[in-house]
């Protein structure tokens, strides 16, 4: 029987910070071995490899495509090289792979034919907003992007708020960047003013900004500059 080989799902920074902040020695090497590649993007794919070992040469490496776009048929052939022996790398944009990206499903389909999955220490933008945000880590849920209508996203919001303070939880969510100051907006409209809003700004980058106030302080507090900047967004009404 042949040896399959390992699925590592790699994380990839959330900006242009140096690696030694956020990425561990072992993780780089790792993947600076890995010759087969499932990846949203090749270009951006290789441009982030590039500087987790700038020796190699990323034209050698195979790349496959795994993002939104992917139909649930086409998952099984990206499993080949890793029936066949070899150790594959899967890589999201940003962040950590399988987490509000569609890595999640190859990996329940490696799971399925008995193929190793091994997850790399690295930098979520979900995980790094709660942690800094003062709200519940023990009852959270993360919904992606809202309503981009106005009246389904003061709905939404105003749903989220009562989950939160009915459950103690805190609800993180998203905002295309440049609709970031829309966003602010709708919260301090839809919630009310003992609601905390905390907004995550260039996590784990040079100009990473937490700012974690109730609205009532939001409503007086010069905003921090947030348009075409990538942000997370944690609601909180709990106690």
């Amino acid at each position: 029987m042949n040896r399959t080989g390992t699925l590592y799902l790699i994380p990839a920074p959330l900006g242009e910070a140096p690696l030694t902040g956020f990425l561990p020695d072992d993780v780089r090497q790792i993947a600076n071995r890995i010759d087969h590649w499932i990846v949203e993007h090749p270009k951006t794919a290789r441009q982030i490899l590039k500087r987790y070992g700038p020796e190699r040469q990323m034209s050698e490496l195979a790349m496959r495509e795994l993002n939104e776009h992917t139909r649930a048929q086409d998952l099984a052939p990206l499993l080949e090289p890793l029936l066949a022996g070899h150790d594959v790398g899967l890589m999201s944009e940003a962040g950590c792979p399988g987490i509000a990206d569609p890595g999640a499903d190859l990996v329940r389909l490696a799971h399925r034919h008995g193929i190793r999955v091994a997850p790399l220490v690295g930098p979520s933008s979900i995980l790094l907003a709660l942690m800094a945000a003062g709200a519940s880590g023990q009852r959270f849920r993360f919904h992606g992007y809202l309503p981009v209508d106005a009246g389904p996203r003061l709905e939404r919001l105003r749903e989220l708020e009562r989950d939160s303070a009915r459950f103690d939880e805190a609800q993180l969510f998203i905002e295309t960047p440049y609709r970031n100051d829309a966003m602010v907006d709708a919260v301090l409209q839809a919630c009310r003013d003992s609601t905390w809003l905390t907004v995550a700004r260039d996590l784990a980058c040079p100009e990473e900004l937490v700012l974690s106030r109730p609205l009532t302080d939001w409503k007086k507090l010069e905003r921090p500059l947030l348009k075409k900047r990538p942000a997370m967004f944690v609601l909180y009404a709990g106690r």
